[in-house]
């Protein structure tokens, strides 16, 4: 395993490797998921070397910080955790957003719960409040780190702007956002409109600044591996079913530039997933690439993209097959 460090968080090494922890919600959320595998997937992880773990509270509505503190029990003082606040759910199960002060301390002690944890390493907003001032959020936040319940705040899927207004009142040390071999600058997730763009703008700002840039979906949710084919992939009842990049027109023609990535795997002799997550590795502002995975396997075959490096050679023929797709704003 590699290993970076960034300006804004002194004393951490994360894996350039990390561990996305969606795809632990359970069976309801994504095809064919048990928390018994789920667990040897994370403990696999951290054997590994894997050390930065990324969950939220709304994935699996709980479930998947549980299974994650089950699985960290006598390894918590072996890894990083990263968390998020600001979706929250009723009763009824219908998810709603809130950055409000009283609810950011309700969250964090329901989520130290689940963890079975003291602390959390990095506490993150999942996604902007427009109905709440960030300084009444940043406020809440510092007064959480105050105590000693959480390490470091940082934020996810926040515009520049927004981003900047928080570090205004008070410390943030990360961001996360989509980025991908084939979403260099999204315009949106899941039919949710980002307010940023991640190479021209986030990654910049993160270099300038040392915070830390954390990638999510690195593999396209499957379709930069060998095994997404070209139709029945997941159910309705599977997250996925949601991105409309994967369902939708765009979709043949994504499928298309991944199939000509996965040829070029072949050529190098090394899968797609690893080419892909070597890509983001391969790049100076990307600290930790937060990759997803349900078995053991996934888990192993991610972890391994840090074994090798890619070439300049390679990068140029990436580029290459890219370039058509740049030009008309697809990727």
């Amino acid at each position: 395993m590699k290993y970076k460090t960034v300006p804004a968080m002194p004393g951490l090494s994360f894996s350039a490797v990390g561990f996305g922890c969606w795809g632990i919600s359970g069976g309801d959320v994504w095809n064919g998921t048990t928390d018994a595998e789920s667990i040897r997937t994370v403990q696999t992880a951290v054997d590994l070397g894997i050390n930065l773990f990324d969950v939220a509270p709304v994935y699996g509505l709980g479930h998947a910080e549980e299974i994650l503190g089950q699985a960290l029990k006598g390894r918590r003082h072996e890894v990083i955790i990263a968390s998020k606040c600001g979706l929250v759910w009723d009763e009824a199960k219908n998810v709603t957003l809130n950055l409000k002060k009283a609810s950011l301390m309700q969250e964090i002690d329901d989520s130290l719960r689940r963890l079975q944890t003291g602390y959390i390493d990095i506490y993150q907003m999942h996604w902007a409040d427009p109905d709440t001032p960030e300084e009444e959020s940043m406020e809440a936040l510092e007064a959480i780190k105050a105590s000693d319940k959480i390490r470091h705040i940082g934020v996810t899927n926040f515009s520049l702007e927004r981003t900047k207004r928080c570090m205004s009142a008070g410390t943030i040390t990360s961001h996360q956002g989509l980025y991908n071999l084939l979403e260099h600058n999204p315009t949106h997730y899941h039919n949710i409109p980002l307010e940023y763009r991640t190479a021209d703008e986030v990654l910049p700002f993160c270099a300038e600044t040392g915070l830390a840039f954390f990638p999510y979906s690195p593999l396209f949710q499957g379709l930069l591996t060998e095994a997404f084919k070209a139709a029945d992939n997941f159910d309705e009842n599977d997250a996925r079913a949601a991105n409309p990049k994967l369902n939708g027109n765009t979709f043949d023609t994504y499928f298309t530039i991944a199939t000509e990535i996965r040829e070029l795997s072949a050529e190098i002799g090394q899968p797609v997933n690893q080419l892909a997550i070597n890509w983001l590795i391969n790049q100076d502002a990307v600290t930790s690439v937060i990759a997803g995975g349900q078995t053991v396997e996934h888990v192993t075959q991610n972890a391994a993209a840090a074994s090798w490096d890619l070439t300049n050679d390679v990068m140029a023929l990436i580029d290459q097959i890219l370039a058509p797709h740049q030009a008309s704003g697809l990727v």
